[in-house]
């Protein structure tokens, strides 16, 4: 109660000052100015918390006029931050109904009440404002964007790449991944429905927009794979390191996949070794020691496990208990095996992905954020959270 009494006192001053303000034209300049008994009136009701009553008061008091616009949609914008959104819509739609304002004001009212309807999230009453100030010619930018977000909630990507066409890639720097995405989006969805032909239209048209985008890559991938195609494969995700090291990760089952499939050993463990030396990743020295385990023994395997966790302490290298438990005792490989059992478990329950953007978690690969709404920013957790299933192995 106290800190909505905070938040009105100012527009309750506001209110008092401008009915004075009025009064005060009608009068002798030097004669005293009583205070309206509206104003108190509506003080009463700040105390006694019947705050709509209170809005309503003060913003009858405060006439619409060009000196009490901006402080109309001031006070909305403030109910809207807080969350209180059905008083912001109050506000924001008494002041487009009143008829003093002009073309440009009213706009800008438009523009705020289709916020508030999408912060209470009625989509369709928000995208009919914006497109009429699309119309008008008023706002254009703020509500392009704003519809771009609307559809990207209903995922109508059609229309994303529509609105798209008229927002300012210069200041808006994203624009470019989100567009790619949504070309991605559509190319899954075709793939979907098995047509695989429009499914790389769309992968193309991503390339164009973000040259060597990542998803458009990862998915060309599972084309070629499906194709059986597993050189292409290889050739296409070896080109993910060179744009984002973070999805090394996400890549190498299927790049090792392709290379067993094909028969080419040697030439596995070339890459895993020249990637290791670029990158020290874990993944890629747990695959390394399962193949030294193969053709030179336990031993050497978990000697190699070990100068890596010497430099690069990680859970992800617990591998080693597993290959330890290959040649230990009786008694040590049941304590190991209880180890590696409850390592296991707090594995699970870590994170795998982390959003660079806000800290959003998630288990599973997201390539729009749920919580900042951003393309592409949530990657693969390096460290504690990955390599569940290399080490399960």
């Amino acid at each position: 109660m106290i800190e909505f009494l905070l938040l009105l006192l100012p527009v309750a001053a506001a209110s008092g000052w401008y009915a004075a303000r009025k009064s005060l034209r009608t009068k002798q300049q030097k004669q005293p100015q009583e205070i309206s008994p509206v104003y108190f009136k509506g003080l009463n009701y700040l105390l006694n918390e019947q705050q709509d009553k209170a809005i309503d008061l003060f913003i009858k008091m405060l006439e619409v006029d060009s000196d009490t616009v901006e402080t109309h949609l001031a006070l909305g914008n403030l109910f809207r931050r807080r969350g209180e959104v059905d008083r912001a819509i109050r506000i924001h739609q008494n002041l487009i109904a009143r008829p003093s304002l002009n073309r440009e004001q009213r706009a800008q009212a438009l523009l705020e009440l289709g916020q508030d309807y999408m912060r209470a999230g009625l989509f369709d009453r928000a995208e009919n404002l914006f497109l009429e100030l699309t119309e008008l010619k008023l706002f254009n930018e703020q509500a392009y964007i704003n519809l771009l977000e609307i559809y990207q909630q209903e995922k109508d990507w059609h229309r994303c790449l529509e609105v798209a066409t008229h927002i300012s890639h210069a200041r808006n720097p994203a624009l470019n991944n989100a567009v790619a995405h949504f070309y991605c989006e559509l190319a899954e969805e075709q793939l979907r429905q098995q047509h695989v032909g429009a499914a790389e239209n769309y992968l193309k048209r991503a390339h164009q927009v973000a040259r060597s985008h990542v998803r458009a890559t990862m998915l060309q991938g599972e084309i070629e794979l499906a194709r059986g195609e597993c050189k292409g494969v290889i050739k296409l995700l070896k080109r993910i390191e060179e744009k984002d090291t973070a999805y090394l990760s996400e890549i190498l089952p299927t790049i090792v996949g392709c290379y067993r499939k094909m028969g080419q050993q040697q030439e596995l463990f070339a890459y895993l070794q020249a990637i290791y030396k670029r990158h020290e990743c874990t993944e890629a020295v747990l695959y390394l020691a399962e193949m030294t385990s193969e053709n030179e023994g336990e031993g050497a395997a978990v000697d190699m496990v070990l100068k890596h966790l010497s430099d690069h302490p990680d859970l992800k290298g617990l591998g080693l208990v597993r290959l330890s438990l290959l040649r230990g005792e009786e008694s040590p490989r049941e304590t190991l095996e209880v180890l590696l059992k409850s390592v296991h478990k707090l594995i699970e329950k870590q994170p795998a992905f982390l959003c660079e953007q806000c800290g959003y978690t998630a288990r599973k690969l997201h390539w729009h954020c749920p919580s900042c709404k951003t393309w592409g920013s949530i990657k693969p957790v390096h460290g504690l959270a990955r390599g569940a299933a290399l080490v399960g192995q």
